[in-house]
């Protein structure tokens, strides 16, 4: 399986090794549990602790997202 998957990858032109790909996957995989993590959180604090926090129930996913992927959704 791994042989056919490096010659797949050369054959397409990348030079990115299936240990990369894997990597950046279980990366990939643990940023988005921790997303869902922080959206469950969250999610679980009643309005009052929200407002402390400066953030409105409406804005749960945003922020979940800025402070995982580290962007900043700004309108």
């Amino acid at each position: 399986m791994i042989i056919a998957a490096n010659a797949l990858i050369r054959r397409s032109g990348h030079s990115r090794s299936v240990t990369e790909i894997w990597n950046e996957l279980k990366i990939s995989r643990a940023k988005r549990r921790a997303y869902k993590n922080t959206i469950k959180s969250l999610s679980n604090l009643n309005d009052r602790d929200l407002r402390d926090l400066g953030i409105g129930r409406s804005q749960i996913a945003s922020k979940a997202w800025d402070c995982i992927y580290e962007t900043s959704h700004q309108a």
